[in-house]
């Protein structure tokens, strides 16, 4: 009976957390997926956590608006949680973390507009 409940409150902290992890790992290897290491992992982790984490405790207060903004929040929260992580891999002092900022926004964007989908279309054949 408690399930779905908190599907609904754990749910956005791991998905920010992965799609936070996943924009870092990819701009970290500058998406040579081969180059992957447990460093790169970690260091990843590090701000996947911290961003997620800041997101979906954000997002518990604040009602749900546009899902596009949610996205942009998580993109502007990586990207300064990133530029205090690690240092900068290419680029000026702060590209890699504008660049993975941007990532995480449109690793967001996507999978948020796949799971709606996703949700829709389950809901509409139950429906049926």
């Amino acid at each position: 009976m408690n399930g779905p409940r908190r599907d609904r409150k754990v749910g956005p902290f791991v998905e920010n957390i992965s799609e936070s992890m996943a924009a870092c790992l990819v701009t970290m290897v500058q998406g040579n997926l081969l180059a992957i290491s447990i460093g790169h992992l970690l260091v990843a982790m590090q701000t996947g956590v911290v961003a997620g984490a800041i997101v979906g405790a954000v997002l518990i207060f604040w009602e749900r608006g546009k899902p596009w903004v949610v996205s942009a929040l998580l993109g502007v929260v990586t990207g300064i949680v990133d530029f205090f992580v690690h240092e900068g891999q290419f680029g000026s002092l702060v590209t890699e973390a504008i660049v993975t900022g941007f990532g995480a926004f449109l690793f967001s964007w996507a999978v948020g507009s796949l799971l709606r989908r996703w949700r829709q279309a389950r809901h509409c054949s139950a429906v049926q």
